[in-house]
């Protein structure tokens, strides 16, 4: 069994909003895009199939800064080891247009994944990457992680979700190592 988390606050106020990468590419990896989820480990969680691999799906609903409570929670129950856990999620520091696969190292500010580091005490684990950027304007950071897309980044993100979710297969299907190495470390889209 595999466990790939993606992070992201819930409801309908935050849906297109940057920060909700994670959940965006969870949801691309779903038969039908409206499956609710059954709600467990303060989450919606989904079970799929990904070639012969059961893959459960964690969205936390635990809003981000506190979204290890649920991904650890998962974790434990499903007995999931860590090189089998994914968490996906947006990044300030990552070009906009861009993936990036890791594993390990620190959070870099972002609180959903020091949330996920505190919550599973290591921080060895893989990590999708979703590049958003900085803001172009002078808006905070909060803001502009809680805001959609801007209007002529709005196709390239679409086709940049679609790859992450394809990275997803990939890193369930060919393992980490192979995935790093077919996309070249940086997922690139333009």
């Amino acid at each position: 069994m595999w466990l790939v988390a993606g992070l992201g606050n819930p409801g309908p106020k935050y849906e297109r909003t940057r920060h909700n990468a994670g959940f965006m590419v969870l949801e691309r990896l779903l038969v039908s895009p409206a499956a609710a989820g059954r709600r467990r480990f303060e989450a919606k969680v989904n079970r799929i199939h990904i070639g012969r691999d059961e893959v459960v799906l964690v969205r936390p609903q635990t809003f981000m800064n506190h979204s290890g409570r649920s991904v650890g929670q998962a974790v434990r129950y499903y007995r999931v080891p860590l090189d089998r856990l994914l968490v996906v999620h947006d990044d300030l520091d990552v070009p906009f247009g861009r993936l990036k696969l890791v594993r390990g190292g620190g959070a870099g500010g972002h609180k959903g994944v020091s949330s996920t580091i505190a919550a599973l005490g290591t921080d060895e684990f893989s990590r999708l990457r979703i590049g958003i950027d900085r803001p172009r304007f002078e808006e905070s950071v909060e803001r502009y992680v809680l805001s959609p897309f801007y209007e002529d980044q709005r196709a390239v993100a679409a086709k940049m979700i679609d790859l992450a979710a394809d990275g997803v297969r990939s890193w369930l299907q060919e393992g980490p190592g192979a995935t790093m190495n077919r996309f070249h470390g940086d997922l690139k889209l333009h």
